[in-house]
């Protein structure tokens, strides 16, 4: 199949409005982004549930996908028929591609530190003598290229101890459960509330032939006595404050907790909430997002029975 595209910059509050309209006159797929993405002046712009509305760009560009070029003309016959005029814009072919391969290009092996590296399943191991975790994302967050799985897994490699029992909690690809694994972990637990994640962890499991469990989320929670020496949560920070209480009831007396997907400017409002349990701080950061680390202490606040919070 032959695609067109249609490009086009909008003001911010206009963008969203400009998406759903070409959507509606027949778009494949809308993406908005910043214009100056790939420059010095590109804006990251970072978003998370609970945080409020979303913000775009001042000036978003905004890419619609049509089923070629008389996918296009359709389009905007059926703007101009509703009388919306469209801003100055350009059309222009999409070669049809290998996707797949497209996709799979973009990443590549990743050093985590000299012996631990993440390896897309497609690719050989650079250092066959490290632990190269082999890994197929599929469509699970977790691939070792964002900083906060990095943050996660440098802990893992430099802090975790033979035999200990882990919960990787918001599992994704089960990237963290398995590393926690084959860096000589005893008992490895992975939840989540995706069942997309959940497929992908048991395969990425699999795949490097560790023995790892993986399990629905509220499946855990119905589980309230099963503690753990050390729990990894790599997901958001709002979704980190709430599960607090849950989060804390998995760790045992003594036990540890590392938690990451939390930007440096939150980093003190999670750790507030977790100090309620453990002796906790920053332990490294990396672009711009930290790792918090901690101890459970024996004098902690009073806490509701583990799973009784949600979120993800």
């Amino acid at each position: 199949m032959s695609y067109f595209a249609l490009v086009f910059d909008a003001d911010a509050d206009a963008a969203g409005g400009w998406g759903d309209a070409l959507l509606e006159a027949g778009a494949l797929s809308v993406d908005i982004a910043d214009p100056h993405a790939g420059t010095s002046e590109e804006t990251a712009l970072f978003g998370e549930p609970g945080a409020g509305g979303y913000r775009l760009w001042p000036v978003s560009r905004l890419t619609a996908l049509f089923a070629g070029a008389p996918g296009v003309a359709a389009a905007l016959a059926r703007l101009a028929a509703a009388g919306t005029a469209l801003p100055p814009h350009e059309t222009f072919p999409v070669a049809d591609r290998d996707w797949v391969r497209v996709t799979q290009a973009q990443f590549e092996p990743i050093r985590i530190t000299d012996g631990l590296w993440v390896v897309p399943s497609w690719c050989d191991p650079v250092d066959p003598a490290a632990i190269n975790l082999e890994l197929d994302p599929g469509l699970a967050f977790g691939t070792g290229s964002h900083p906060t799985t990095r943050l996660c897994l440098r802990w893992l490699a430099r802090e975790l101890r033979a035999g200990e029992t882990v919960l990787d909690y918001g599992c994704g690809s089960g990237i963290l459960a398995i590393a926690a694994a084959r860096l000589g972990a005893g008992r490895v637990v992975g939840a989540d509330i995706d069942p997309q994640a959940l497929a992908a962890s048991r395969a990425n499991a699999a795949r490097n032939r560790v023995d790892t469990t993986f399990v629905p989320a509220d499946r855990l929670a119905a589980d309230e006595k099963t503690t753990f020496d050390v729990v990894v949560a790599n997901i958001l920070a709002n979704p980190l404050v709430l599960l607090a209480p849950a989060l804390a009831g998995r760790v045992r007396e003594g036990g540890r907790i590392v938690l990451s997907g939390i930007l440096e400017t939150q980093a003190e409002v999670v750790a507030v909430e977790y100090r309620h349990w453990f002796n906790i701080d920053v332990c490294e950061r990396d672009d711009g997002w930290v790792c918090l680390a901690g101890t459970r202490h024996g004098n902690g606040g009073s806490e509701p029975a583990p799973g009784t919070r949600g979120g993800d």
